[in-house]
C-alpha cells in the first residue's frame, strides 16, 4: 500500500487551502438579490492566517471549479464580466448547507459509530453548467471511515470495500482516484459531475475511539461549520439535529459530566441513555461536538459479553469482549518503574519531530517519583546512553538528563533499532520489586524488522517473572506501524502514533502516562483454559493502566462460567483476584466493535508472519464488516435511477413483482477506486534516504515570490471591498466623461504595473 510522500502531503494540505481560498473570492460573484442573512464571506488578510486555515474542521462539500466563468447564482442568474483563464489547481467553492443531522452511538466505553447526514446545494453554477463536487471529511481519534452514501437527482453513490485482486485489475480502466490524501483524519471524495442547482444527500458514517483521563471516557467529534456553508436567504430553515446514544460496557451507574451542545436526556434505563438535541438555527454549529461521562467504580472492576455469531458468519465459534475497568485511582499504590526511553536520532527526526520529542520526554521525566530509575539512549548509525547503568529519578539527575539531551541528541544517519533495543534490555536484566519497561520512538522503517521481532520475542521469554514492557511511538508515515504494533504485542505493551508534526508531543506525552501508570500486571484468566479452541486478542495480555480500560476480546467453543477471575499482582507485588460477570451482549453489534480491533491485530501478525492465510482472514474481516483493511480497497459504485425508473420502482411496490428484465432493479456501476486508504507497511527507502517523516515544514518563499504574492494581495484585498454587482451598478450611473477619464487613469495604472514588472523581471540582470 502506496503512502503519500513528505513533500506532497504538505503540498497537499497547502494547495488545498489555497484552493478554497481561490474558491472564497470566486464566490463573490454570486448575486443573492435582497433577501440575505448573512454577509459574503470575508477571507482574512494573509498575514493573519493560521496553518489550519481552511481545512476542514467537520464534513464539507466543495464545488471543484476549473473554468471560473461558469460561477453564478442559477436561481438568480446576473450579469457576469467574462472571466478569461481557468483555475490550476482548480478552486475549490465550499456549498451551502441545508440541513445536517448528527447520531453518535458509544458501546463498551471503547468505539464510537458516528453518523452524519447533511443536505447541500450546488449554489455557486449555473444550471446549465456541471462541476465535479468533492466531499472532505475529518474525522476524530483512530478514525475509520465505514461508507458514504450520496443520493442526487437521477443517480446514487455508494462506496464499497473491494479485494484487492478486484482493484489490480479494474483500476486501470476505472481509474484510481484519492482517498486519503490532506491527512489520515480527513478523508476526499470526488462525487462526478453535479448540475448547477442540484441538492445533494448525503449519509457519512465513521468509527473512532473514546479517550479515558482521571476516570472520565470522553469522545470529540469534528462538527464546526464555518459561516460561509451557511444560505444566505432569509426563507430557507436551517434545521441542526444531534441525537447521542451511550451503551456502558456494564451495569453501572453512568454519570454525565460535559456536554458542548444543548442535549436533553431522552432515556436513562440498564442498558444505556439516549439523548437529543434538535432546533432551527440561524448559524450552522461553530463547536465540535463533545461529551464525556464518568463510572463511579473505586476498584478495579469490569464485566465479559458474550455473544452467538450470525448465521452467515464464516467462523461459527462463539464472541466474547472482556472489559476491565481501572477504577478511581487516587491515593492508590503504583508500581515503582525502571524506565529506558529509546530515541531514534537519524537524520529524519531533525527539527520539529525531534524538538517536540525531547519535549514529551521532559515533562515524563518530571512526573518520576523518587523511587523509579530511568536511562535514555539516542540512536541512529550508533547509539549513544545518558548512563552506563540505570539512574535514581532524583531533581538533580532529571536535570542533568534533560541537558544530556540537548546537547546529545544530534541527528545522523542510520537507523539502527535493533541495537538500541538490546542494550535497553542488557539495562534491565537485573531489575527487582519494581516494573521494567522500554519506550521506543522512531520515524524510521528499517530492513531487519522480523529478525528484531524474532530476537525480542525469544529474549523476553528468557527473562525472569516480570519481562521488560515494550511500547511503541511512530512517527510519520514513513515508519513500520505494523511492526511497532507487533513489537508492543510481543512485550505487553502499547502502541500509538503521530502523523503530523503539532501532534507528537501531545500523543507521546499520553503513551508514556499510559504506559507508565500500571495498576494490575502479569494478567490472567483462568477461564479461558477450560474453553477449547480459543483465539484471544491480543494472544500476550498488556497490563492494566489507570489511564486507559483494558480489552480483550476473542473467539472460542464451550461454556463460559458465570463469573470470571481474573488474577494479576499490584504495586507491592502481591497476588490480586477480580471476578467479572458473565452477560450477553444485547442489542450491541459486538462483532462490529470487535472488528475493529481484531483486523488491526491480525494485520500485524499477517505482515510479521507473511501468511497468506491470515491475509485472506483479515479482507474477508473487513468485507463483512465493511472496515478498511491493508489487504482490500474502498471503491465508488453509483446507480443509475431516472424518473421513469423511479416511477416504476413505486409502482412495483404496491403491485407483486411479475418477473423478467423489465422489473429488474437498476444495477450498481463500479466508478472508481479509491487509493491511500492504508497507512501501508513503512518506506525503508525513504528511511534510508533521512527524508522527513511524511510531512515538511513549510520553507519561506523566495523574493520574487513575496514580490508576486505582495502585488496579489494588493488586489486582492482592493476588488475585495466591492462585488460584480455593485460595480455594475455604479458604472450604470456614471456620465460619458466620467467614464472617459476613468477608462484613462486606468489604462496609464495598467501600463505603469506593466513597466514595473518589466524593471523587476526582465531588466534586473538575471537570466532566470
Amino acid at each position: 500500500m502506496t503512502t503519500t510522500s513528505s513533500s506532497s502531503s504538505t503540498t497537499t494540505q497547502e494547495s488545498f487551502m489555497e484552493s478554497v481560498e481561490e474558491g472564497l473570492k470566486l464566490s463573490k460573484r454570486l448575486y443573492y438579490g435582497k433577501d440575505r442573512s448573512i454577509a459574503p464571506p470575508k477571507p482574512p488578510p494573509p498575514m493573519s492566517k493560521s496553518p489550519s486555515l481552511y481545512l476542514p474542521t467537520a464534513p464539507m462539500l466543495y464545488a471543484v471549479v476549473s473554468n471560473p466563468a461558469v460561477v453564478d447564482n442559477p436561481d438568480i442568474p446576473s450579469y457576469q464580466p467574462y472571466v478569461y483563464g481557468r483555475c490550476d489547481p482548480p478552486a475549490l467553492i465550499p456549498l451551502h448547507m441545508n440541513h445536517v443531522s448528527l447520531e453518535v452511538d458509544s458501546y463498551l466505553d471503547d468505539t464510537v459509530f458516528v453518523s452524519v447526514s447533511a443536505e447541500w446545494r450546488v449554489h455557486c453554477v449555473m444550471g446549465s453548467k456541471s462541476v465535479d463536487c468533492r466531499l472532505a471529511v475529518p474525522m476524530g481519534e483512530q478514525g475509520s471511515l465505514l461508507g458514504i452514501e450520496v443520493d442526487i437527482p437521477r443517480k446514487s453513490y455508494d462506496t464499497q470495500l473491494v479485494a484487492d485482486e478486484d482493484k489490480r485489475q479494474e483500476e486501470n480502466a476505472l481509474g484510481v482516484d484519492d482517498g486519503i490524501i490532506l491527512r489520515p483524519d480527513i478523508f476526499l471524495l470526488t462525487i462526478p459531475q453535479v448540475d448547477g442547482g442540484t441538492n445533494l444527500s448525503i449519509k457519512i458514517s465513521w468509527s473512532q475511539k473514546l479517550l479515558y483521563h482521571d476516570g472520565e471516557f470522553s469522545v470529540c467529534i469534528p462538527f464546526s461549520f464555518p459561516e460561509y456553508v451557511t444560505p444566505p436567504s432569509k426563507k430557507i430553515p436551517k434545521r441542526e439535529r444531534i441525537q447521542l446514544n451511550v451503551h456502558p460496557a456494564s451495569e453501572n451507574e453512568v454519570v454525565c459530566k460535559m456536554v458542548s451542545h444543548p442535549l436533553k436526556e431522552k432515556k436513562r434505563q440498564v442498558d444505556g441513555l439516549s439523548f437529543l438535541y434538535e432546533s432551527d438555527v440561524l448559524l450552522w454549529s461553530r463547536m465540535d461536538f463533545s461529551f464525556s461521562y464518568s463510572i463511579p467504580v473505586s476498584h478495579i472492576s469490569g464485566s465479559v459479553l458474550l455473544q452467538s455469531p450470525s448465521m452467515d458468519d464464516v467462523d461459527q465459534r462463539e464472541m466474547f469482549c472482556m472489559h476491565i475497568l481501572p477504577g478511581s485511582h487516587r491515593n492508590k499504590k503504583v508500581f515503582s518503574r525502571e524506565i529506558v526511553y529509546v530515541v531514534d536520532t537519524s537524520g529524519s527526526m531533525l527539527g520539529k519531530p525531534l524538538e517536540n520529542t525531547k519535549r514529551a520526554l521532559s515533562v515524563a521525566l518530571s512526573d518520576l517519583n523518587p523511587r523509579d530509575s530511568f536511562n535514555i539512549i539516542g540512536f541512529n548509525r550508533e547509539i549513544c546512553h545518558f548512563a552506563s547503568s540505570m539512574k535514581a529519578a532524583s531533581s538533580e539527575t532529571i536535570e542533568e538528563a534533560m541537558q544530556w539531551m540537548d546537547t546529545n541528541f544530534v541527528v545522523g544517519d542510520g537507523t539502527n533499532i535493533s541495537l538500541a533495543l538490546n542494550k535497553a534490555m542488557e539495562m534491565l536484566s537485573d531489575t527487582h520489586d519494581s516494573l521494567p519497561m522500554i519506550i521506543l520512538i522512531t520515524d524510521g522503517a528499517v530492513e531487519d524488522e522480523r529478525r528484531i521481532c524474532n530476537l525480542v520475542k525469544g529474549r523476553l521469554s528468557d527473562m525472569k517473572t516480570i519481562s521488560p514492557r515494550i511500547h511503541t511511538f511512530g512517527i510519520g508515515l514513513y515508519c513500520n506501524h505494523y511492526f511497532l504494533r507487533m513489537l508492543a504485542m510481543i512485550g505487553q505493551g502499547l502502541y500509538d502514533a503521530a502523523y503530523e508534526t503539532d501532534c507528537i508531543e501531545t500523543r507521546l506525552q499520553r503513551l508514556i502516562s499510559r504506559a507508565s501508570s500500571p495498576l494490575f500486571a502479569n494478567i490472567n484468566i483462568d477461564a479461558l483454559d477450560k474453553l477449547s479452541d480459543v483465539e484471544i486478542y491480543p494472544a500476550c495480555i498488556p497490563d492494566l493502566s489507570s489511564e486507559s480500560p483494558l480489552i480483550i476480546s476473542g473467539r472460542y467453543r464451550g461454556d463460559f462460567p458465570e463469573v470470571v477471575k481474573v488474577t494479576g499482582i499490584i504495586a507491592d507485588m502481591t497476588r490480586h483476584e477480580v471476578d467479572l460477570k458473565v452477560d450477553m451482549a444485547k442489542g450491541i453489534p459486538l462483532e462490529r466493535i470487535l472488528a475493529l480491533q481484531q483486523i488491526i491485530i491480525l494485520t500485524s501478525q499477517a505482515w510479521f508472519s507473511e501468511s497468506k492465510q491470515l491475509e485472506s482472514k483479515v479482507a474477508n474481516m473487513s468485507l463483512r464488516n465493511s472496515i478498511v483493511s491493508e489487504y482490500t480497497s474502498m471503491a465508488l459504485f453509483m446507480t443509475e435511477t431516472s424518473k421513469k425508473e423511479a416511477e416504476s420502482g413505486a409502482k412495483q411496490k404496491k403491485s407483486p413483482s411479475k418477473g423478467g428484465a423489465e422489473n429488474a432493479e437498476p444495477k450498481p456501476k463500479k466508478v472508481k477506486v479509491l487509493k491511500n486508504i492504508g497507512i501501508g507497511f513503512g518506506n525503508t527507502k525513504a528511511t534510508a534516504e533521512n527524508t522527513p517523516p511524511g510531512f515538511n515544514e513549510p520553507k519561506p518563499p523566495e523574493a520574487a515570490e513575496i514580490i508576486v504574492k505582495a502585488a496579489s494581495d494588493c488586489c486582492t484585498r482592493m476588488c475585495s471591498y466591492c462585488c460584480c454587482m455593485c460595480c455594475i451598478e455604479v458604472c450604470s450611473k456614471v456620465n460619458n466623461q466620467c467614464a472617459i477619464v476613468l477608462t484613462q487613469a486606468c489604462t496609464a495604472l495598467a501600463c505603469f504595473g506593466c513597466l514595473e514588472c518589466c524593471s523587476a523581471v526582465c531588466c534586473s540582470g538575471n537570466d532566470g
